[in-house]
């Protein structure tokens, strides 16, 4: 599941909050809201009730799918720059880094072929007997 799909089915205050948390609105020309005005627009009079709600498993949850976002977003930008330090030097230890995130990257892609073009769950259920 992608966070955008997980953000969808928890209470909106939540996501909002979560939003606004760590900054992942969907359109990034308004600034940020304060806390005063995220609480005011989620019709809070505290954030006690955000701050409860970060030690629950549903959180958890939603952080996970987070930080899985945040490492792809870096190991974008890390690839770029050892390609880039192993195409302009192509010194050994830079020309290794970057076949080895090459084979790691072919790794990956298996899995996500078998995202694509695996079962779909929903056929999966419908295929069970009762």
């Amino acid at each position: 599941m992608i966070l955008k799909d997980a953000l969808k089915k928890v209470f909106w205050k939540k996501a909002e909050y979560f939003k606004w948390k760590f900054d992942i609105r969907y359109d990034q020309r308004m600034p940020k809201k304060t806390e005063e005005e995220l609480m005011k627009y989620t019709d809070v009079k505290t954030m006690n009730s955000f701050y409860d709600w970060e030690k629950t498993p549903e959180y958890k949850a939603l952080l996970q799918l987070y930080l899985d976002y945040k490492t792809t977003q870096d190991f974008e930008e890390i690839y770029n720059l050892i390609s880039d330090r192993a195409k302009d030097k192509g010194e050994d230890k830079d020309v290794k880094l970057f076949l080895q995130l090459r084979k790691e990257i072919r790794e990956n892609n298996k899995i996500v072929d078998e995202i694509f073009n695996g079962t779909d769950d929903d056929e999966e259920i419908d295929d069970l007997e009762l």
